[in-house]
């Protein structure tokens, strides 16, 4: 791989078997990450681990649904195993995003949203943070939207679940950044994924609203996550940044 901007570090990316968090995983790995992918589905998980390893990255995969607190501290506790009692970079990307109105949503959906979106990031940060202050540094990366910031019909669960994010983004940089930990957050506009493919019309409807006219590429959003887990990036501190094609500019 051409970079080792990150040559000896681990990073965890939640969510990583597929789309940005794929596209995050293989740009850490890029830049020299050891990087281990945690996922949901194991089949996924492998063909991710098995490319990066092909153009000469190292990566495992790591098994998690992040349904609590529970799973979120014991993949915490994997990674620092694997990672030689070490994670050097967390990416919180794993995340759900039903679309529905909210008279629409039972309580189960908005209790499961919730979970993976804000209390799976909130205890693998209380977990692993702490340890990266200890060793007066570490970058912790959170994958946000667009919906956090402005309001969509049939988003209010997804969008404030998000905007919790962007909230800890700041509050997490206020508590660790002054022991060495850099927190910030990708605030992602429409990308195309594999998931967002499958809605075309609609992706292409909402990109169509920002001066860039146009969805992402998966991978435009990775390089920014990977900007931010640089060193490079050592000054940008506590930041929500857009990364939407300029939707929330105008």
């Amino acid at each position: 791989m051409a970079s080792a901007s990150l040559q000896g570090k681990v990073a965890l990316v939640t969510g990583a078997t597929s789309g940005i968090g794929a596209a995050a995983a293989e740009e850490l790995a890029r830049r020299g990450a050891y990087v281990l992918v945690a996922g949901r589905d194991t089949a996924r998980g492998d063909v991710v681990v098995a490319g990066l390893r092909r153009q000469g990255g190292k990566a495992d995969f790591l098994s998690a649904d992040l349904s609590d607190a529970r799973t979120a501290r014991r993949l915490a506790r994997e990674a620092l195993s694997l990672g030689g009692d070490r994670v050097d970079v967390l990416v919180n990307n794993a995340g759900m995003y039903p679309f529905a109105p909210t008279e629409d949503t039972e309580e189960n959906l908005f209790d499961t949203v919730y979970a993976l979106n804000v209390k799976a990031p909130f205890y693998l940060v209380a977990e692993l943070a702490p340890r990266m202050a200890a060793r007066g540094s570490g970058v912790i990366v959170n994958v946000t939207t667009i919906a956090a910031a402005l309001g969509f019909s049939g988003m209010a669960l997804y969008g404030s679940s998000k905007a919790a994010l962007n909230l800890l983004t700041k509050a997490w940089a206020a508590e660790y950044g002054p022991r060495g930990v850099r927190v910030n957050a990708v605030q992602s506009g429409p990308a195309r994924t594999e998931t967002t493919a499958q809605a075309e019309e609609d992706l292409q409807s909402l990109a169509a609203q920002a001066p860039a006219g146009r969805p992402a590429s998966a991978a435009e959003i990775a390089s920014v996550i990977a900007f931010l887990a640089d060193d490079t990036a050592s000054f940008v501190q506590g930041a929500v940044l857009p990364v939407d094609g300029g939707r929330t500019a105008v």
